[in-house]
């Protein structure tokens, strides 16, 4: 089968790298003009006059960035199978839409106001208590567009630095760690979850995940679970679902964001799971029927940004695995991962704080499930 994919950049890369053994083919639309996949056919099409070519090579179509016109996902729609659909685009793509959708489900999220002026932010800013987070409602990811007001009086600058006609503000969270949970969903409607991990942003950019967690109860995964069912169910969704969550003191979880595609924090599953979240991908899209997806061993992510090491020195480590991406050195960019696998947590710690010790300017490692 020829699957057709929305972006060319490195999760497309990684679908096709994982599809190929399928005896998939990959043909790739990319619509920025800046395609970095390196691997398949890739289309460059930032002017929209080249879709009926790439309709005309493939069987059926998904996506691997959600930040794309919905307008375009809805054509495409008229003509080829499209997983996941274009309704979890566009709520996904919309921070009020989404929101809501986690309300309607019982989804519990961090407690916010939408606001579109800097005087609706600072009135919301001085409801709800500072810290607040003003997010912009569309367009925003890895801590783009968004900014910590730490009092109300800081609320024209925010507005002014985010520039977007309407942000959401949310009350910041008193969480002792930030998890998420990866699940995919075939087209019978089957779902399989993968264990949640643990996650450490640093300046909004994700940079160690780590699973299976040796301290997490098993009425929390279920809760976890049992949300990223129903927002799979609801949406009619095919393929993988990525939702990021805040867990608190006392064990609660709320919703952060989702996106409806392979996501940044499911990278581990390609050395430390049976199936990997690329895989499973393709098979839901396909309707082939959907791999298992425990962990063989407790695994680390490790995201290389910005500068590289020395792939030798990484290769040295015991167990593990160097992907990379095959881009340029740029601050703040994702050049590549490691993927980190041990016997235990003990041993994967340490080479985790080994493997960070090898990458320039990496943050120290930090986990709650450490004493």
């Amino acid at each position: 089968m020829n699957i057709g994919v929305l972006g060319a950049g490195q999760l497309g890369r990684m679908l096709a790298l994982a599809g190929y053994p399928l005896g998939n083919r990959f043909t790739f639309l990319d619509t920025t003009g800046k395609p970095s996949a390196g691997i398949g056919e890739v289309i460059i099409d930032p002017d929209n006059q080249h879709l009926a070519e790439f309709l005309a090579n493939v069987d059926v179509v998904t996506y691997e960035f959600e930040h794309l016109p919905v307008t375009l996902v809805r054509e495409i729609e008229k003509h080829k199978p499209v997983y996941p659909g274009s309704r979890a685009i566009e709520v996904c793509q919309n921070r009020v839409e989404e929101k809501a959708l986690f309300d309607r489900l019982n989804i519990p999220t961090p407690a916010y106001r939408v606001v579109q002026s800097a005087e609706q932010l600072e009135a919301a800013a001085r409801e709800l208590g500072c810290p607040v987070v003003a997010k912009s409602v569309t367009e925003g990811y890895d801590g783009k567009s968004q900014t910590v007001l730490k009092a109300p009086e800081q609320a024209r600058e925010a507005w002014a630095s985010i520039n977007h006609t309407q942000l959401i503000v949310e009350a910041f969270v008193d969480f002792v760690r930030e998890v998420s949970m990866i699940a995919v969903r075939g087209r019978d409607g089957e779902v399989k979850f993968y264990p949640m991990a643990e996650n450490q942003h640093v300046d909004g950019i994700l940079r160690y995940s780590i699973a299976p967690l040796p301290d997490l109860a098993a009425a929390v995964q279920q809760t976890a679970d049992n949300y990223i069912r129903a927002l799979l169910d609801e949406l009619d969704y095919v393929g993988v679902l990525a939702l990021e969550l805040f867990q608190t003191r006392d064990g609660k979880l709320l919703a952060n964001e989702m996106a409806p595609r392979v996501h940044n924090s499911g990278h581990w599953t390609m050395n430390g799971a049976v199936t990997s979240q690329f895989e499973n991908h393709l098979r839901a899209v396909q309707g082939l029927p959907l791999g298992e997806t425990q962990a063989i061993a407790p695994t680390c992510m490790v995201n290389v940004i910005g500068r590289e090491p020395q792939s030798a020195e990484v290769l040295q480590l015991e167990n593990a695995h160097l992907h990379r991406y095959d881009k340029s050195e740029r601050a703040g960019r994702k050049l590549a991962h490691i993927n980190l696998v041990a016997k235990n947590h003990a041993e994967l710690l340490k080479k985790v704080q080994t493997c960070a010790a090898l990458l320039p300017d990496a943050p120290a490692p930090v986990f709650h499930f450490v004493p």
